[in-house]
This record gives C-alpha cells, structure tokens and sequence, in this order.
C-alpha cells in the first residue's frame, strides 16, 4: 500500500514545488481535477451553468480560481479538491434556502427591477441597473420584437440581467 501511495505522489508530483512540476503531472493533476470537478457540478446541479445570475456567477468564478490551483501546484491538491467539492454544496445548500425563504432568495439572487410600466421609462430606475434608453430599445427589438415602448405592458430587470417584456 505504502509503494502505491509513494507512486501516486510521484505521479501528480505532491509534495513538489510548483516550478518543479513536469507536464505529465500537470496534466494528470488536470485531468482528475476536470473529472473531479464534472462529478461535483453534475452532483450541484445544472442550473448553476445555465442561469447566470451573479448567484451562480461567483460559484464558477471562485470554483475555478481554486480549483486551478490544484493544477499549477500552487496549493495542496487534495484539499484544494475538497474546498471546491465544499463550494458546490454550499451554493446548493443557499438554492436550497432560497427556495424555501423568499427574503434568502433575495438576499442571494437579487431582486427583479420594473423599468417600464405601462410604456413609460422609468429613467431612474433604468439608471439604478445601468440600463440606458439604447440598451432598452436593442432588448425591446431582440426580444419583443417592436421598437415602440408604449406598446410594453411591463419590462423588468431579472435577477439574472436579462430584460423581459410583456406587452400591452
């Protein structure tokens, strides 16, 4: 057992200086690093890549940031698995909260913003999210297809950014 263990540090090159790391063991730190972190996504859930609030923004952002230290060396690799392993299930846990508290839930995710009612702008609540009139007008084309605000019942910053329209 203690020639396996003594082999596999050999092979991901622990207990190494990073500037000392060959491509081989970087590459094998990568790959297992890759497949360790697909398992743990896929155990989060799908939602954390495809919503893209700043919620799930900074799961991915931080994730990376540490999980690629467990590449390059430049932290110790089985602890630097397990603190994105612990990231994952603490985004979990807070989705997990938020659906069952709605003040969690905006706390975490945010808050929709209305920026139109009833075709008019509302300017400062437009300027609040960063919204100009000509970032309106382009949503209002791409999405509900018109170019004429008095014919939007509603528009709503979403949590996630995106601008959604209902018309009158």
């Amino acid at each position: 057992m203690n020639a396996f263990w003594n082999s596999f540090e050999m092979l991901l090159g622990l207990g190494v200086e990073p500037k000392d790391l060959t491509l081989g063991q970087i590459s094998l730190r990568g790959v297992i690093v890759f497949l360790v972190t697909l398992v743990t996504m896929r155990l989060g859930h799908k939602r954390s890549l495809s919503r893209k609030t700043p919620f799930d923004a900074v799961l991915l952002v931080i994730l990376a940031a540490v999980l690629s230290r467990a590449i390059n060396g430049s932290a110790a690799f089985f602890a630097t698995l397990g603190g994105g392993v612990v990231l994952v299930v603490l985004h979990r846990l807070f989705a997990f909260l938020a659906f069952y508290s709605h003040g969690f839930g905006i706390l975490v995710k945010g808050r929709p913003d209305v920026i139109v009612r009833d075709g008019q702008s509302d300017l400062g609540m437009m300027w609040r999210n960063h919204v100009s009139t000509h970032d309106l007008d382009e949503d209002m084309r791409l999405s509900a297809h018109t170019d004429d605000v008095s014919t939007i019942r509603v528009a709503r910053v979403e949590r996630s950014g995106d601008i959604s329209f209902i018309k009158k």
